[in-house]
């Protein structure tokens, strides 16, 4: 498995227009393909999270829903990873693996990168929000998410509501009912689904909000805490762009969720 070092601060800090507090260490793998961005050592919280980015899983928005995030939580003190997980193809496996094998090396790294195995989350934008969601809703041996972030997530199989590409991509071009049922991510959730923070924007057009709104209430019927924020402009895809007009609500709200977890 190869892995190296390097310093990430002016670039990602001009990819992003956020002021970091100082540079982070950087750790890429190539299997599965991940960059890890530690804080600053003496500012580590003990934990982590890992990042999805979306594409209806037919490819990755790998900056703004990845990389440019890196300031943000690092300057919170969490470990931070950006997964370019496997296009499943209508294999639901393919990207699990990805995700269980990505767990398994930041818990193994626990110690050295001073992270508590049992504080690494999840995080994902649009199709990478339904990886994430279910990650969290059918946990693997390794990949047990301790609380989930979801970003305009496709949560739903369901015909009437789902972004099509990403149900194609996830269970093919035509699924049978069980397996619409068992990737919904709303008809998964168990009172042990881990907590959840969802944002969007109530004139998402690409993955509609019902999608959300689904999760959202089968959270809370299954007593798991959940947050969801819904913007009322912005449309799909924001992920970090700082000209998303609720920017700087919307990371204010993150960062006093995760301090409270």
């Amino acid at each position: 498995m190869k892995k190296f070092f390097i310093l990430l601060s002016v670039v990602v800090m001009a990819m992003t227009g956020v002021r970091s507090v100082a540079q982070s260490r950087v750790v890429e793998f190539d299997n599965p393909r991940m960059k890890v961005f530690l804080p600053p050592k003496g500012m580590e919280n003990g934990k982590a999270v890992v990042a999805c980015p979306g594409g209806g899983y037919s490819h990755l928005a790998m900056d703004h829903e990845g990389y440019q995030w890196a300031p943000f939580f690092n300057d919170l003190g969490f470990a931070y990873a950006v997964v370019a997980y496997t296009m499943p193809k209508g294999d639901p496996s393919i990207p699990r693996n990805d995700l269980d094998k990505c767990f398994k090396i930041i818990a193994d790294s626990a110690s050295v990168w001073k992270i508590r195995p049992d504080s690494i989350g999840i995080m994902g934008s649009s199709a990478g929000g339904h990886l994430a969601s279910a990650m969290s809703t059918h946990p693997t041996a390794n990949c047990r998410p301790a609380f989930q972030i979801l970003f305009y997530p496709v949560i739903s199989f369901d015909a009437a509501i789902t972004h099509k590409g990403s149900r194609e991509g996830f269970i093919g071009p035509d699924p049978s009912e069980a397996l619409v049922e068992e990737w919904s991510s709303d008809r998964a959730v168990t009172p042990q689904t881990p907590p959840a923070f969802i944002t969007l924007c109530s004139d998402d057009k690409v993955v509609v909000p019902d999608n959300s709104l689904r999760y959202y209430k089968a959270l809370t019927d299954a007593g798991v805490p959940a947050t969801m924020i819904i913007y009322p402009t912005g449309r799909h895809g924001f992920g970090s762009r700082p000209a998303f007009k609720y920017h700087g609500l919307m990371t204010a709200e993150l960062a006093r969720w995760l301090k409270d977890l």
